[in-house]
């Protein structure tokens, strides 16, 4: 279905039956679609639309209504709280154009409009730019050139760039190895070269090493969920690493060289399992430095305190017990708690938690979590429990 289709009148009034269409049945709701001389294909796109709008509505709040999307331009999409963020450092830096390359559905080029930085949208896909323009025009955006063209071959004259590369194959799998990505790495990663106030946004995973020399890496958590990584190249750079942290009330940066080793010592009354963001920013050493802690094991994130810490860069749980390893005696304990249903985390561990959950034939009353870790290089079972905060506690 043609994105012109779904603009004109007949999908217009599409979009709208759709919307209005209980889409827990899809086959009825196709027919109802039908029923009201809206053609097959139509009405299929449209459903189709709804459905996607449902669920960018978590990235995108309440822009998903109006907006367009591709399943695979919506997974890559980065979400609006991010975006914003993002576009409003550059603005603070003194930029004020920005070429969004690989721009997908728009998602950056709202965020960079809206902060009042002119925008030059390149976009490979001819559909996927399609629906950037239909994008831009739903939402009022000003000061946006769309381009459909290969990244590669455009030329660029703005203070500076914003590089998204595809992470997906066109038949929709993940790729993970920076070589496949599209525009290729190399491409990549030679953009700060020519345009210094460069930003690359990045998998997660991405090794530290193949980041851009002395580029600042960031990594992004929105409500627990890690994101996306970020190298701010050139002049963008204001420290080696940060981690940061984003919910519903407030944003919370970490920052440090990613170098630094946290003390080690036996395990204490708290465990704080740090955020995604903080681990993969390789920021343990800096949060263990900033709550008073130390690791259990060097090669573990999980960090120790003697007291519980108000901290948005991670979880805290008491340690109630340590627990044995083996199967028939960590059953026992367990049981001897009246335990049923239970949380298990781990860090450092190769055992399958489903199949231990299995296992261990839990069926007392009471709630339990236990995690399955390292501690001076040795496995190890410790019970533990949600930690009070310690501000509410009056701590």
């Amino acid at each position: 279905m043609d994105v012109d289709d779904l603009l004109s009148e007949a999908g217009l009034r599409a979009l709208t039956a759709a919307g209005a269409t209980d889409a827990a049945d899809p086959l009825r709701a196709a027919e109802r679609l039908r029923s009201q001389g809206i053609a097959p294909a139509l009405a299929a796109a449209a459903l189709t639309q709804v459905e996607l709008r449902r669920r960018a509505a978590a990235k995108f709040g309440a822009d998903a209504a109006v907006m367009l999307f591709t399943r695979a331009g919506l997974e890559q999409a980065t979400r609006a709280v991010v975006a914003s963020r993002r576009a409003e450092r550059l603005r603070r830096a003194g930029v004020t154009s920005v070429a969004d390359l690989g721009c997908g559905i728009g998602a950056d080029t709202i965020a960079f409009a809206r902060a009042g930085l002119r925008v030059h949208a390149v976009e490979a896909d001819a559909a996927t730019a399609r629906i950037v323009e239909a994008n831009a025009a739903a939402l009022g955006l000003a000061g946006v050139t769309i381009e459909h063209a290969d990244a590669t071959e455009v030329e660029i004259a703005t203070d500076a760039v914003f590089c998204d590369p595809a992470r997906r194959t066109k038949g929709g799998r993940r790729v993970f190895d920076p070589r496949a990505y599209e525009p290729p790495w190399d491409f990549v990663t030679a953009l700060p070269r020519n345009t210094p106030r460069t930003v690359l946004k990045l998998a997660p995973g991405i090794d530290h090493d193949l980041l851009p020399d002395n580029a600042e890496g960031e990594w992004v958590s929105v409500d627990g969920d890690l994101v996306e990584a970020a190298a701010w190249c050139g002049p963008l750079a204001e420290v080696p690493r940060r981690a940061t942290v984003i919910t519903a009330t407030a944003t919370h940066e970490l920052t440090g060289t990613g170098r630094e080793q946290a003390p080690v010592a036996a395990p204490r009354r708290y465990l704080h399992d740090p955020d995604g963001a903080v681990i993969r920013a390789h920021l343990v050493a800096e949060f263990a430095g900033a709550v008073g802690g130390t690791l259990a094991d060097p090669t573990i994130a999980y960090t120790y305190t003697d007291e519980p810490a108000r901290t948005p860069f991670a979880r805290t749980y008491e340690v109630l017990e340590h627990l044995p390893v083996a199967l028939k005696r960590l059953r026992a304990a367990l049981r001897d708690l009246d335990a049923g249903p239970l949380t298990i985390l781990k860090r450092g561990s190769a055992l399958d938690v489903e199949e231990l959950r299995r296992s261990l034939r839990l069926t007392g009353a009471n709630a339990a979590t236990i995690t399955l870790t390292r501690i001076a290089g040795e496995p190890a079972v410790l019970l533990l429990r949600t930690a009070a905060d310690p501000a509410a506690a009056g701590g």
